[in-house]
């Protein structure tokens, strides 16, 4: 791909999310290619970073092997956390903050040492892993109807949107991250089921993936950062004035309201 068409990728969907108006696909700049899709992604991040936005972690997509096959991949694919993407356990979102929001049941994961070598070691993932707990992310797409293949949902930040931790916190010895179950309520009703097993058949596995992804590109994963497993189980829709709750047995819960209003942005 030209660096022209890779600007203008970059360009209409930092547009879009600034506008609040889903745009039309990007793929018809850059193809397919995951390459030229994380380029899109870097810029975008680059410009938020410069802007005042702050990186706190990472965000894992595509850890159905279902969702994988539908888009034509084998592997998973990642986008960044910013400070002000997270809300508290219980908190109102304003649904202005979001596009196009899908909700998702996940775990996140804090770490306490940088993983900073390409061949790093699934033990020595599970020493920098600090804690463990239940969140939803919030899913969104600058892409107008979700008409998404693997290059648009990389440069667009892996879909994302924003993200709830919930409690209580635990140490990874403490729990069997393949064998948790989930479920996720909407008002009251389960509206999905998963389970541990169903991302990439261990949250862990997805956090190596990631880890090893990230050490060769040159931004590893970092003391203090957040990471997102991907989901485990179907992504529901979210609406105005929707309660999520997320349970997640042997974890514990998280819960998270949708606002009928309020600004775009959400400050840091």
């Amino acid at each position: 791909m030209s660096a022209e068409q890779i600007l203008e990728a970059a360009d209409r969907l930092s547009d879009a999310a600034r506008a609040g108006t889903p745009c039309e696909p990007v793929r018809d700049l850059i193809g397919l290619d995951l390459q030229a899709a994380y380029q899109v992604q870097f810029i975008n991040t680059r410009r938020a970073v410069e802007g005042g936005r702050r990186l706190v972690g990472r965000k894992i997509g595509l850890t159905s092997r279902a969702v994988q096959q539908q888009l034509g991949v084998d592997q998973p694919d990642f986008g960044v956390l910013f400070a002000d993407m997270e809300y508290c356990d219980g908190e109102e979102v304003p649904f202005a903050r979001l596009l196009q929001p899908k909700a998702e049941a996940e775990v996140a994961f804090v770490l306490k040492s940088d993983l900073t070598a390409r061949d790093v070691t699934p033990t020595e993932v599970c020493r920098a892993i600090d804690h463990v707990a239940p969140a939803i992310e919030i899913v969104g797409s600058r892409v107008k109807n979700w008409d998404i293949r693997i290059s648009d949902t990389v440069a667009d930040n892996a879909s994302s949107g924003c993200y709830v931790v919930g409690g209580p916190i635990r140490r990874l010895d403490d729990v069997d991250l393949a064998g948790l179950g989930m479920a996720l309520e909407r008002n009251g009703v389960a509206a999905s089921f998963g389970s541990g097993a169903a991302c990439l058949g261990n949250p862990l596995t997805a956090v190596l993936w990631l880890a090893r992804t990230c050490a060769a590109l040159d931004t590893p994963l970092r003391a203090g950062d957040v990471v997102l497993s991907g989901a485990l189980g179907p992504m529901v829709p979210v609406a105005p004035s929707d309660v999520l709750e997320a349970r997640i047995s042997g974890l514990g819960s998280v819960k998270v309201s949708i606002g009928t209003s309020g600004t775009l942005e959400k400050k840091a």
